[in-house]
């Protein structure tokens, strides 16, 4: 398989174009023919025309490798190596979604033939892969796994706006259904990975490597955050005290926030539903994720309170939210605690405007049923700026006071502006 890839005998497809699926394809796209498949005719459109519809990559990478974009999944039988990356999200009740990575197995089962290797990157409770994807490929091919075809797993690492830890450069975590198929995989992966891959035992030992990196960072802001309502009641400043811990040589950095995104936000639900289902339920996980997804509701607390104080109608308030996306620098709005920020807002009938210069205002509408305004408008009587994006860098005092009235609030999330404004009321997690 390795040497027929090489040769351009035989073709890799990946499944899923999004944040993770596209850098995947392209990475291997300038050493291999790649077949690249998304469910999305719009996304296969955009991306044949040079344009990331995630606003990651420059038009140069999508044109000048050898991948074919299509949304056919006729075109899908030419591969021989098919890598799935699609989403796994929660629903409503935060149990995992499975739809998409269900319907990526079905996929390949119509697709898949004799000699043929799979290899899963979606993030997943352990066991998920061999126990709801590989059932169904076998059910809908009439092929066996370790007999006709083979199976992977290797989770992504994929961050999204970060330009120096990417998929070259990142060690690759890569298992298999046996040793064989793992020395194939470990191969085809360290054409693209220059930092090297990991061969772990088991693809399930694989999916829980995955799950726990996120619920660690999950875990660490959330003390951060019940930190930062500790410290606001003692009336001193999280961030210097951070600062202060920090000098420390074993100390580890994190920072209060509003945690959202597809990965973090996401992730420690998987893992908790299947402690559930084998009896074991989480304490400190789910008292990890109870915290961080409260922030937002504590957020809008401190708001309303400045707001009863400072403004003699507060219907009449009006509110600026500075950043839309789950985090800096990208355009990327899904779970986007912002969003609850403004809902939030919007519940006490305050008049909020919504900024951000990444978001795209019709994805934004279309998510979560509001938009982005153009420009600041008019006096608001609080500013929250939510996200850290290198465009609020070179803001002042001076445009805050431009766009507030006297007793307004600047609500600072991150902290940017620690310091830095004098003429308005100043607050940070």
């Amino acid at each position: 398989m390795y040497q027929a890839l090489l040769n351009g005998r035989q073709k890799l497809a990946v499944i899923g174009l999004g944040y993770v699926g596209l850098p995947i394809a392209l990475e291997f796209a300038r050493r291999l023919p790649v077949i690249g498949f998304d469910i999305d005719p719009q996304r296969i459109h955009l991306m044949q025309q040079g344009i990331d519809p995630s606003k990651e990559i420059d038009p140069e990478a999508l044109l000048e490798c050898n991948i074919q974009f299509t949304c056919s999944q006729a075109d899908l039988k030419a591969a021989s190596f098919y890598i799935v990356a699609v989403p796994t999200p929660v629903d409503e009740c935060n149990l995992p979604d499975l739809r998409l990575l269900k319907k990526a197995a079905a996929t390949i089962g119509h697709c898949i033939k004799k000699g043929d290797y799979v290899v899963f990157e979606s993030t997943v409770y352990p066991g998920c892969t061999e126990e709801v994807c590989l059932p169904i490929i076998e059910q809908i091919s009439g092929l066996r796994c370790g007999t006709d075809f083979s199976l992977g797993y290797s989770p992504e690492r994929i961050n999204p706006g970060d330009k120096r830890h990417t998929l070259a450069n990142i060690t690759k975590v890569v298992s298999a259904n046996n040793a064989e198929a793992m020395e194939v995989i470990a191969q085809v992966y360290a054409l693209v990975v220059k930092a090297g891959v990991h061969k772990v035992s088991s693809i399930k030992v694989a999916e829980a490597a995955k799950i726990i990196e996120n619920t660690q960072r999950d875990l660490n802001i959330a003390l951060m955050n019940e930190l930062s309502m500790i410290f606001d009641r003692m009336g001193i400043d999280t961030y210097e005290v951070l600062e202060a811990a920090g000098t420390k040589w074993n100390f580890v950095k994190f920072s209060p926030g509003l945690v959202g995104g597809h990965c973090i936000g996401v992730d420690p639900y998987y893992l908790t539903y299947k402690a559930s289902k084998l009896g074991y339920n989480s304490k400190v996980i789910l008292a990890g994720r109870d915290t961080n997804d409260n922030m937002a509701a504590y957020l809008v607390r401190k708001l309303i309170q400045h707001i009863i104080r400072n403004v003699k109608e507060v219907k009449s308030a009006r509110v600026l939210v500075m950043g839309a996306t789950f985090k800096e620098n990208i355009a990327d709005i899904r779970n986007s605690k912002v969003a609850d920020v403004v809902k939030e807002l919007k519940d006490f009938s305050l008049q909020v405007d919504v900024l951000d210069p990444y978001a795209s205002t019709d994805a934004v509408q279309q998510e979560y049923g509001f938009g982005l305004a153009s420009a600041a408008e008019g006096l608001y009587d609080a500013v929250v700026i939510s996200v850290a994006h290198e465009q609020y860098n070179v803001l002042d005092d001076a445009y805050f006071a431009a766009i507030t009235n006297t007793n307004a609030l600047v609500a600072d999330v991150k902290g940017m502006y620690r310091g830095k404004i004098k003429s308005r009321s100043y607050w940070s997690f």
